[in-house]
């Protein structure tokens, strides 16, 4: 088992859970709690994979997957802004709509090769001992963009004017109101940017991290624990974007873990059953679904730090958060 190799694959799978997992807090620190990752994130990837296929350029259908994901969360604006309908019920329809939609329109797509996004190695710091290796060969131009996309996000919600609006829509959308700030404009800007951002985990996936259109398992449940991955980050992008890589890691290690049985004739003392290991690669899924009834409960998710108006629809003129 290679550590530089383990936490190489991390920093790259774990790019896919850092941009849904931040798309999602920007959402949710707005008080609109989407559970439309999922589907946005499948949509993403048939999208990126079919323009790239189409048109030989995989950076357009970076774009075209973002803006696709895009539209499909305005559907969840319309209904939980508008409508202040359920949130969760609205945000489980937008994940069986994203994935419906995604399967009927990549029909086809299986097996066919699209102009995929390159590795690249950033100069000089490549070949800094154990580091370069890691952090700087051999990776997605994407994985570069996420060094710093998590930071930048993070000083953008703590220490900026319109992270400061993005809070106060979030914690008191009321308060927010009467000092001019639009309650439900930003709500829907911020789960627009929350769904192009998950469009964008999914592309990584198709046209990157691991190429090619493979129908429902594309994501293999990565929008649900990039869900999880907000509770656990505290709705930090900080704290995200560090679980997204450790679980990214984890993956790896458990595969690595599975084999072979012998090594250069000798038993491996490494060697984790087949069977075993199908129990290991539950254990983050697990995980997740803690995480989500932990933060089904108001009195816990107010412990951890949620958005105080996270779920709650926002009526004009009514007394409340």
């Amino acid at each position: 088992m290679n550590l530089e190799i383990i936490l190489h694959a991390g920093l790259a799978t774990g790019t896919i859970l850092l941009f849904a997992a931040i798309g999602e807090i920007l959402a949710e620190r707005s008080g609109v709690l989407n559970l439309g990752v999922e589907g946005m994130m499948l949509l993403g990837a048939m999208t990126g994979f079919s323009v790239s296929l189409a048109t030989g350029n995989p950076w357009l259908g970076v774009a075209m997957a973002m803006l696709a994901a895009g539209i499909l969360s305005l559907a969840h604006a319309v209904v939980t802004v508008s409508f202040q309908a359920d949130q969760v019920v609205s945000g489980l329809s937008l994940t069986f709509l994203g994935t419906g939609l995604a399967l009927v329109l990549g029909n086809g797509l299986t097996g066919q090769n699209a102009a995929l996004i390159p590795n690249y190695d950033i100069a000089g710091l490549a070949a800094i001992p154990f580091i370069g290796p890691v952090f700087f060969k051999d990776h997605s131009p994407l994985v570069y963009v996420g060094y710093v996309f998590a930071p930048l996000v993070w000083f953008y919600i703590e220490k900026t004017r319109p992270g400061l609006h993005l809070r106060a829509v979030g914690e008191k959308p009321v308060a927010a109101d009467t000092m001019g700030v639009n309650v439900y404009a930003l709500r829907y800007f911020y789960v627009f940017v929350g769904g192009c951002l998950a469009g964008l985990a999914g592309a990584t996936i198709s046209l990157s991290v691991s190429p090619g259109w493979y129908s429902a398992q594309t994501t293999s449940g990565q929008g649900w624990i990039a869900i999880g991955l907000v509770i656990f980050a505290q709705w930090n992008p900080l704290q995200a974007a560090l679980g997204g890589y450790l679980f990214g890691a984890l993956r790896r290690a458990i595969l690595d873990l599975q084999g072979p049985p012998t090594l250069l004739g000798f038993t491996n003392p490494l060697y984790i059953n087949s069977n075993f290991g199908f129990f290991l690669q539950m254990t983050p899924y697990l995980l997740t679904i803690l995480a989500l009834v932990i933060g089904s409960r108001q009195a816990m998710r107010k412990r951890l730090g949620a958005p105080a108006a996270l779920g709650e629809p926002y009526i004009r003129g009514e007394r409340g958060l």
